[in-house]
């Protein structure tokens, strides 16, 4: 594994640990507006890396069944989309701004599972990073260097404020900085995690990668639809979230197709 893989996969971490570093000179939370157009940013970029960073590459991966190139598309989105379903209902986690917890009653701290709320939606980035940089190390896709490296770039665009959102909550609930920047950056580790164990397994990897990107898009589609734009358009003002998505979106886009 090179060099360059590795500060790849490392990328989309060191946007959640900039992004946790804010309790450091930010003094309160997020003013919610630009909670909302952040959460909405997180959005736009989550779903282009999904459409052109691996939705398309698994369809032109399976050109060679023709008229039914659809079909790892269909079944990895499905799978995916069914894989968060069941964590999100097997794992006790909290989201931004509510006090209900989801998933097995547990005794668990507030702040333990708003961790593990940012976790959840970790685990498909980790996956479609390491799926790619999986083809990539092993030479046998139409994945380019570029074209990684602008996926890993596009989710560090969008953890940044994820990890501010998750660090500055846990700060203003009485911990010290450090223990909320910890808890921030610990929330965005199961990334890299995920990446590593998916290349250690490319050989596995790459017979199923078309269905493997479409699952990854799918996983992350779910976060977007069931949890990031529902709490952006909480309230007031949902327009701003929608702008934000817009600005995600097309900032993604321009990456993936600019650098792919």
């Amino acid at each position: 594994m090179n060099s360059t893989i590795i500060i790849g996969i490392l990328i989309p971490f060191i946007g959640t640990t900039l992004g946790s570093a804010c309790v450091f000179f930010m003094k309160n939370e997020i003013n919610p507006l630009v909670q909302k157009a952040l959460l909405g940013f997180a959005s736009g970029v989550m779903v282009a890396a999904s459409v052109w960073s691996l939705l398309i590459p698994g369809i032109d991966m399976s050109a060679h069944m023709g008229r039914f190139a659809f079909v790892p598309g269909a079944v990895g989105i499905a799978v995916g989309m069914a894989f968060l379903y069941a964590m999100d209902k097997l794992t006790p986690h909290l989201h931004l701004n509510t006090d209900v917890p989801e998933g097995p009653h547990t005794a668990l701290k507030k702040t333990t599972m708003l961790v593990l709320a940012v976790t959840l939606h970790n685990i498909p980035e980790g996956m479609a990073v390491g799926v790619v940089f999986a083809g990539l190390y092993t030479g046998s896709t139409q994945i380019t260097m570029a074209g990684a490296i602008a996926l890993s770039v596009g989710i560090a665009i969008q953890n940044f404020p994820e990890g501010a959102i998750i660090a500055l909550p846990l700060k203003s609930a009485g911990n010290t900085k450090g223990k909320a920047f910890l808890y921030g950056t610990l929330s965005g580790i199961v990334e890299p995690v995920a990446a590593v164990l998916t290349i250690l397994l490319s050989s596995f990897v790459i017979p199923i990668l078309p269905y493997l990107l479409s699952f990854a898009a799918g996983a992350m589609l779910y976060v977007v639809v069931e949890e990031l734009l529902p709490e952006a358009s909480q309230g007031e003002h949902s327009d701003i979230a929608t702008m934000g998505f817009a600005v995600g979106f097309i900032i993604m886009m321009i990456l993936d197709v600019a650098l792919g």
